[in-house]
């Protein structure tokens, strides 16, 4: 039998140029009709000349390609669509020179899954020339934020560099010129990480430019992309926003008569809670106060499993910046029909409450309503009209609406006061930005019996809420706070007895009012703050859970969360439980809704506390950019955490708090002594203790990190000595 002729090298170049897939010595020997030792010594001799002159590249399991190939399977991007609608995809990695191939995906057959720009999955690929690749999905991938990172993009002779944003990465990115995408110096970045080059530098590939760092907004897109918050709603939740109009009055009470409040502060974005109060008029009550509370209908506008459900679970909750909002519910929603706007009709589901003269709520009833807002009030206007300064929006409410509210304030409080709920009345910073975005101050919000009457009507309201559910027997998702663990307060107790404030012993049950007490002892002192700080590290997380453990801070064995449906997905859950058990119209929760309860309330424990840590970030990068331009300037300040690599700082004067790197304590070698809450100098025995005044020197302020780093000013802390306890 006479042997196969051995190929030329255009032929098998052209074989190997021709084939969808890379292919390797044995598809080539088969093609050929090639066998025998001496054509596979001379194939293996032939391919490596081809490899040589560049004409071939050997790839994954030794298989040829021509050059700047792609694997037969791949993970993918989509990346948008042709004018045809069809979709188009880039590889995840890719460092070749010039831009990658183009990969189409055909419509799957049967249909499938909507994909969107972005998606990514693993696929398989079909080359049809050297530029042109088909996709056939194997599986989708999750988008993992370990394989991405926001930075700063720069130029550089070999392409540029990327710089995270996130101050614990300390790497740099290598980004050619095929994987910058359209990014510019400066312009803040999202990017995909990709393996490390021959070097062993790290590579990235900018997916999305957001804009140059020099505009005020980048500090909160810093924030709002490191956590992951989604900040784009699908469509078809925005259709059916739009399309939601006012309910009729069928089967709903006519509460528009009713002359309704909103209470915010001035830089509210929404107004979903309202109040009313007047003196109960029923004989058998003396004394006694008739509350009703009223709150947006959002289960009316957002039906379990619709386009806006889904949105509005993914959320969690709204996140609030000092520049901007990343709300749960589209506009048309939160700031339109879902927002109790004044002298327009609004679907509200609304508390009745009736207080007696200890302040105890005796009986209430929910109702499902039409109302309409009198007027749209700041707790400054409120505050001011009831100390006898009233202005044109609140003169003609004080008699007949603003007293009635703290008539009925007074009496719940009084019930607070004995019912001894932990109150740490910690100031929160209050960023101010002005019409650019630029921060024009930080200082602290005000605390005025105004907030504490909304909180307190909030708080009836939402017991009220857990009362009725559990009293119909339906499931709920509870508010809860469980007591501190053992371990936080055997730390406690040690840093207390420390600066003379026993607690109890380990052992002994503890309540809210041990605190309190505690607490009323360092009132007006100068480790009020500070003790406020640490008894509130110490307590244990709040979460929402269908199992009911009582919410030890507030003292109360059942509480749910009912009064902010606009901005918590946990309310609308407790609404549409309400709607269901009371039999009260459309929108209550489904069985499906009933079954998830657990999940649900896991997944929004997590999302609040995405939103919280988010928020954190923004702040303290807005405040790094409010010091930016007072580097070298001195500040009175206190110690407000300890750890084993630094002291953290609060600043008096705008509550800004930096870090002193332990390395920048140069007068000895210093060790944590975590128990005492203070690093201890090895060799002069000087101690740096949580609560210490100092004094500060500004050394670092970097609004892309959030990072303030301080040295102190004359390389001491003050000891605190007579606190004043």
């Amino acid at each position: 039998m006479t042997s196969a002729r051995f190929p030329t090298k255009d032929a098998v170049l052209a074989l190997i140029r021709s084939s969808a897939t890379p292919v390797g010595k044995r598809e080539i020997a088969r093609a050929f009709k090639l066998s025998g030792s001496d054509h596979r010594e001379q194939l293996k001799a032939l391919l490596k000349e081809l490899e040589a002159d560049g004409a071939v590249e050997r790839g994954r399991n030794k298989r040829m390609a021509p050059p700047q190939s792609l694997p037969d399977v791949a993970a993918l991007e989509i990346s948008g669509q042709d004018s045809d609608g069809e979709l188009q995809a880039r590889p995840l990695a890719w460092t070749g020179d010039g831009a990658p191939p183009r990969i189409f995906l055909p419509a799957p057959r049967g249909g499938g899954p909507a994909l969107t720009v972005g998606d990514r999955l693993l696929a398989k690929l079909a080359r049809i020339n050297d530029r042109l690749y088909e996709a056939r999905i194997i599986r989708r991938l999750e988008v993992s934020q370990d394989t991405r990172i926001l930075g700063v993009y720069r130029p550089a002779p070999d392409g540029g560099r990327i710089t995270p944003t996130d101050r614990r990465n300390k790497s740099e990115f290598v980004v050619l010129p095929p994987n910058r995408g359209e990014a510019e110096a400066g312009d803040l970045v999202l990017a995909d990480l990709l393996p490390a080059g021959r070097l062993g530098q790290p590579q990235a590939r900018v997916v999305e430019r957001l804009g140059s760092t020099d505009e005020p907004r980048a500090i909160s897109l810093i924030a709002i992309h490191s956590h992951g918050l989604p900040t784009v709603f699908p469509s078809a939740a925005l259709r059916e926003a739009a399309l939601a109009g006012v309910p009729s009055l069928v089967g709903r009470e006519d509460l528009r008569a009713i002359p309704f409040i909103t209470i915010d502060g001035a830089d509210a974005r929404d107004f979903d809670d309202a109040v009313w109060a007047e003196p109960d008029g029923d004989p058998t009550n003396p004394d006694g106060w008739h509350l009703m509370v009223a709150i947006a209908d959002v289960a009316y506008y957002v039906r379990p499993g619709s386009a806006l459900d889904r949105a509005a679970y993914e959320r969690g909750n709204s996140v609030y910046f000092p520049d901007r909002v990343v709300p749960m519910l589209p506009e048309a929603l939160s700031n339109g029909l879902c927002s109790l706007r004044p002298n327009e009709d609004r679907a509200c589901l609304a508390f009745h409450l009736w207080i007696d003269r200890h302040g105890v709520v005796i009986r209430h009833r929910l109702t499902r309503g039409l109302m309409r807002s009198a007027a749209r009030l700041t707790y400054e206007q409120v505050q001011n009209c009831h100390e006898g300064r009233p202005d044109d929006d609140t003169g003609l409410l004080a008699d007949g609406v603003i007293a009635p509210l703290y008539g009925a304030y007074a009496r719940l409080w009084a019930a607070r006061v004995r019912r001894g709920p932990l109150d740490l009345d910690l100031p929160e910073r209050r960023v101010v930005v002005d019409a650019r975005g630029r921060v024009g101050a930080i200082t602290p919000r005000l605390r005025l019996d105004s907030h504490r009457l909304i909180e307190e009507f909030m708080i009836a309201a939402n017991v009220a809420a857990a009362e009725t559910l559990e009293a119909r027997g339906m499931p709920a998702l509870y508010r809860v706070h469980d007591q501190p663990s053992l371990d936080k307060m055997e730390t406690l107790r040690t840093f207390l007895t420390g600066i003379g404030l026993p607690l109890p012993k380990a052992g002994e049950a503890l309540t809210p009012d041990h605190f309190a007490r505690i607490l009323r002892r360092v009132d007006g002192t100068a480790v009020s703050q500070l003790v406020s700080e640490v008894i509130l590290r110490a307590q244990a997380q709040a979460a929402y859970s269908p199992d009911n453990i009582g919410h030890f801070g507030l003292v109360l064995r059942r509480y749910a969360h009912f009064t902010s449906p606009i901005r918590r997905y946990a309310d609308l859950i407790v609404h549409r439980g309400l709607i269901r058990a009371l039999s009260v119209g459309v929108g209550g929760l489904d069985d499906a809704g009933l079954e998830r309860l657990a999940e649900t309330g896991d997944h929004l424990s997590s999302t609040e506390r995405r939103a919280a840590a988010a928020e954190r970030d923004a702040v303290d990068r807005f405040t790094a950019a409010h010091l930016a331009d007072r580097i070298g300037a001195r500040f009175a300040g206190r110690v407000s955490g300890v750890t084993r690599f630094g002291l953290f700082i609060r600043l008096d004067e705008s509550g800004a708090d930096g870090l002193i790197p332990i390395s920048a304590l140069a007068d000895d070698r210093y060790e944590h002594d975590e128990a005492a809450r203070a690093l201890v100098g090895q060799r002069n025995g000087h101690r740096h203790r949580l609560g210490d005044a100092v004094t500060v020197v500004l050394v670092e302020a970097d609004p892309l990190t959030g990072s303030t780093l301080f040295h102190l000013a004359d390389g001491r802390s003050e000891q605190p000595g007579d606190s004043g306890i």
